[in-house]
């Protein structure tokens, strides 16, 4: 019973490892007149969307439910909001990251 805890331990580690290997490292920065996130880089589940993202920075910036977020890749385009991570980093990512840029303001595309 013992080898059988000691097999599921070691397991549960190495997935969560494999978990946090597979997630992809997403770089935002701040554009226009939004407030600056001082973490800039995140590491995201590749399988989370576009308007997930933007949830996830509305919140953390405690932006009021009127306000919009708008996301850029590389300053030249809006992806679309359910468009996945890893579609995006697999297209568009540079030295190992994905760089989006947010603004409460439409800016570039």
């Amino acid at each position: 019973m013992a080898d059988a805890e000691e097999n599921l331990a070691s397991t549960s580690t190495t997935n969560a490892t494999d978990k946090e290997a597979a997630k992809i490292c997403v770089l935002l920065n701040a554009t226009g007149n939004v407030p600056i996130i001082k973490k800039r880089t995140w590491t995201v589940d590749p399988n989370k969307t576009v308007s997930w993202i933007q949830k996830f920075i509305h919140k953390y910036l405690k932006l009021d439910a009127t306000e919009q977020i708008f996301l850029y890749v590389n300053q030249t385009f809006a992806p679309a909001p359910d468009q996945i991570i890893k579609n995006l980093y697999d297209c568009h990512g540079t030295n190992g990251k994905l760089v989006l840029y947010y603004c409460k303001n439409q800016a570039w595309g």
